[in-house]
């Protein structure tokens, strides 16, 4: 526990106390043109406690300058630049007892999973997803970020669902849904960096240091109790809040702390404090195990299955992809000690979304990378649409309102993938066009059932399975064959181009 109090604007059934993180400055907060002076206390702190109830507006004003947004608002009606709002939320539900080898997970992104793109909508399709035998449903970052729509990684105002898809109220009923249907519910959240507009935040504190660089700029400064408060008591609140089940940590390799106990420690321990039962999932760079063996996280993603199967799929060894090609890749990864501990799959947001085109497998490639995906002792999860064989590109969008940003976000994407054979660097889809966005969107009209039932199949088999570990695995390189014996039925996968063994051309089979 940390004796450090929980920052921004919170009601307790009387009046909103104002708090702030801000060392070195005078604060002052402004509600209904009132100005009024916070006080300072320990620690960079300035707080102020005033009668006025949620859905009360209220900026920030430093050093009697211009009016700013929380850093820590909950609530960004009109977005980055409008002012914040004072929330209170009901007290969240139980969520289902899931262990972990029991999830199949379904990651969405709110914006392209329905035609709406809100948090309500999203909800329409859950018993769907819960008939399916999916277990829980991760949910792409939903930050304030730049724009009307993005994939989230760019969030700036953590703490506010974003106001586009409906805001605090629309995700709580979200999560409450999905726990009224027995599902779980993964937040995906980003404590590697903050977005565009993060001037307005670094405005009131030191958040940034250039000790370090990441793929985004200056690194955030994790020696600075405040700045670990930010990402700290930021998933604190999801738990305790909104009663979310799990949280998955965007690229943790980029986030650096000297400290003592390093600030992903110190969230574990915070937030199982908050409930045991959460879980922790990040992504990391292959080989990196530190959340599971330092950290006390419970997984992360074990993109090393994706890639061997990819590329025994495609032939593509660009990029990541360089030095995979073998059956005998998949069977490392399959024998990895770790992998129930990993989260596998055939799809995710990156390895769609990051290709030039936003291309997904299709048809039987992509059913076979299911079948080794869902049949592995790793912790499975979908990518909206690939259940029924979504026809439907996710592309890279955007919809940065800086002219700048947009600028240097469209140049950037086309130069990073410059050197790629099978197209042309103006070929790749502008991040800024609406049309980008637009196409991503689901199309479930064009749903193939007999892939669906082949998925639903698949998943009833893995719950089947169980925590049977894999026997006998043998590797036909060769003939591109992977057999293995796992909870008494016997696995093959074919990645030839002709049918042996029983097996058609690129498919899997189980025989009991």
């Amino acid at each position: 526990m940390s004796d450090f109090p929980i920052l921004g604007a919170v009601y307790d059934g009387q009046a909103t106390t104002f708090r702030v993180w801000a060392p070195a400055r005078a604060v002052a907060v402004m509600v209904e043109d009132e100005t009024h002076e916070l006080q300072t206390t320990t620690g960079g702190v300035h707080e102020l406690t005033l009668a006025v109830p949620p859905g009360t507006d209220y900026d920030f004003v430093l050093d009697g300058g211009e009016r700013l947004p929380d850093p820590w608002s909950r609530w960004q009606p009109d977005g980055l630049h409008g002012p914040s709002r004072v929330l209170r939320l009901d007290p969240p539900t139980a969520g289902p007892s899931l262990e972990l080898e029991q999830l199949v997970i379904y990651e969405l992104h709110v914006g392209t999973f329905t035609e709406p793109g809100t948090f309500d909508a999203a909800v329409e399709h859950f018993e769907a997803l819960r008939d399916l035998g999916i277990t829980a449903v991760e949910v792409m970052p939903i930050a304030t970020f730049p724009g009307e729509h993005g994939w989230g990684y760019d969030g700036v105002y953590s703490y506010a669902p974003h106001p586009a898809y409906g805001g605090p109220q629309p995700f709580k009923r979200l999560v409450d849904a999905a726990h009224d249907l027995g599902l779980a519910v993964i937040l995906d959240v980003v404590y590697n960096h903050v977005g565009a507009g993060s001037d307005a935040i670094t405005a009131f504190a030191p958040y940034l240091t250039d000790r370090h660089e990441t793929f985004w700029g200056d690194a955030i400064d994790y020696t600075r109790r405040g700045v670990r408060e930010w990402a700290i008591q930021n998933a604190e609140m999801w738990v305790r809040d909104y009663g979310v089940d799990g949280l998955r940590l965007d690229a943790v390799h980029s986030i650096f702390d000297e400290s003592e106990t390093h600030v992903l420690t110190e969230l574990a321990e915070r937030v199982k404090a908050i409930r045991p039962q959460v879980w922790l999932i990040d992504e990391m760079e292959i080989g990196d195990l530190r959340p599971i063996e330092e950290w006390g996280h419970d997984a992360q993603w074990g993109d090393g299955l994706h890639h061997a199967v990819h590329v025994l799929l495609t032939g593509e060894q660009e990029g990541y992809y360089a030095g995979y090609g073998r059956v005998a890749d998949l069977a490392r990864e399959l024998q990895d000690l770790h992998i129930p501990r990993f989260v596998v799959c055939a799809q995710n947001h990156d390895q769609v979304g990051n290709r030039p085109l936003g291309d997904r497998l299709r048809g039987a490639d992509l059913r076979l990378a299911a079948f080794c995906s869902l049949l592995s002792p790793g912790i499975p999860m979908l990518f909206q649409g690939e259940e029924y064989d979504e026809s439907h590109p996710f592309q890279y969008f955007t919809d940065h309102t800086d002219l700048k940003i947009a600028r240097l976000t469209r140049e950037g994407r086309r130069r990073e993938f410059a050197d790629f054979s099978g197209f042309d660097a103006p070929d790749v889809p502008d991040p800024q066009d609406p049309e980008t966005f637009r196409r991503s969107k689901l199309d479930r009209s064009a749903a193939d059932p007999e892939h669906l039932e082949y998925y639903r199949e698949l998943i009833a088999l893995r719950r089947e399975l169980g925590q049977a570990p894999i026997e006998r695995l043998e590797v036909d390189e060769p003939r591109r064959l992977l057999s293995f014996h796992r909870g008494g039925v016997d696995v093959i996968a074919n990645f030839g181009d002709s049918e042996q063994e029983g097996v058609p051309a690129r498919s899997g089979v189980v025989r009991r």
